[in-house]
């Protein structure tokens, strides 16, 4: 097909290009990039994780630049990524390391360290708060109780750094959870290599992490209408900081004592409780407890426990579609999905002349 091979059809994009910039510019007002980082958590968490790369500043960039719009926001982030050379490859991570900022269970009262509330939506009365539409003319004010925040917790917070146990080793412990053999094999990169059926879990977990948020909670919550056969329990939600390390590269020999720290990473993590028969013996069964997991860059809450359900479907096998792994990983991806759906907006003029010349044909000969 051809997009550009009309007459006058670069003079129409350049024009469309510049009703484009009236558009964003048509209010006189200039969104600043650092407003962006610092009033809009929730969508550049949302878009660093579905486009996989962890830069505020890059996320805070790509939303303006797409007037607000996530899935062009990622589509940028995905572009710009993919020109960038990989130096190095972390070390793994281990979760219990987190510097915990938020952590929660819904399957236990009273949990090792306690439940820690942390920042969320949740408490609060879900009303809209008009004060905000005139806050700038009262920013001493807030900068005011700003500081005198920091005053009372800073302290308190920086002399204690929260690292606790994973909730679900109590269950371990008790031997109410199944168990499995430790893989240590390396994680294929679906970024490198095309994906190919049947997935192997760490296919899966990339894919999903990198979902769109929308279409990973909407087919989580389709398990939960019966769409599937996971509905979980939240054994435990926790957010907080990851630090990262690379082994140092002017080494020769692999010595943990050398490797260099390169900063931390915020995310969620999740890891959900489904309750399953296991075979003991021939005839016999017995109750136990699998796990759900979900992790996703910065505060992403839902969809890390939509996550961790679509985890445990696609390692079930069932006939509902969230347990069909073709279905659900071809069709969460943001760039991929918002790709195929847009390109229908480009001329088909040949096939669609195609198609309307058999209907004219077919209802010549009818008559």
């Amino acid at each position: 097909m051809a997009y550009v091979a009309v007459k006058g059809g670069t003079i129409a994009i350049e024009e469309s290009i510049k009703r484009l910039k009236y558009e964003r510019l048509k209010k006189r007002g200039i969104l600043d990039v650092k407003n962006i980082e610092a009033g809009m958590r929730g969508l550049i968490d949302q878009v660093m994780s579905e486009s996989s790369m962890y830069c505020e500043e890059l996320a805070a960039l790509a939303i303006k630049h797409a007037e607000g719009s996530p899935e062009e926001a990622v589509f940028l982030l995905r572009a710009f990524r993919s020109t960038l050379p990989r130096k190095h490859y972390s070390k793994v991570v281990n979760s219990e390391d987190m510097r915990i900022e938020r952590r929660i269970s819904a399957s236990f009262k009273n949990i090792p360290g306690g439940q820690i509330l942390g920042a969320a939506y949740d408490y609060t009365h879900r009303l809209i708060d008009f004060s905000l539409v005139n806050d700038h003319q009262s920013i001493a004010a807030e900068m005011q109780w700003l500081d005198n925040y920091l005053t009372d917790y800073q302290p308190q917070e920086e002399a204690v750094v929260l690292r606790m146990p994973k909730v679900l080793d109590y269950l371990r412990n008790q031997g109410l959870m199944i168990n499995y053999e430790e893989n240590n094999e390396e994680p294929k990169d679906i970024t490198k290599e095309s994906l190919k059926f049947p997935t192997v879990r760490s296919e899966r977990l990339q894919i999903l992490t990198r979902g769109q948020t929308g279409a990973v909670t909407a087919l989580g919550y389709a398990s939960l209408r019966g769409f599937g056969s996971v509905h979980p329990t939240v054994g435990e939600l926790r957010i907080g900081q990851l630090p990262i390390f690379i082994s140092n590269p002017l080494a020769s020999e692999t010595n943990e004592d050398d490797d260099f720290y390169i900063g931390e990473i915020k995310v969620t993590e999740v890891e959900t409780i489904i309750s399953t028969s296991v075979k003991k013996g021939r005839s016999k069964t017995e109750l136990k407890f699998d796990i759900g997991y979900g992790i996703c860059y910065g505060q992403n809450e839902t969809k890390a426990v939509a996550m961790s359900i679509l985890d445990r479907c696609l390692e079930t096998k069932d006939d509902a579609p969230t347990h069909d792994e073709e279905f659900v990983l071809y069709h969460i991806d943001s760039v991929e999905a918002t790709g195929f759906i847009s390109h229908l907006k480009l001329p088909h003029y040949v096939t669609f002349q195609s198609k309307l010349d058999s209907v004219r044909k077919t209802q010549k000969e009818a008559k």
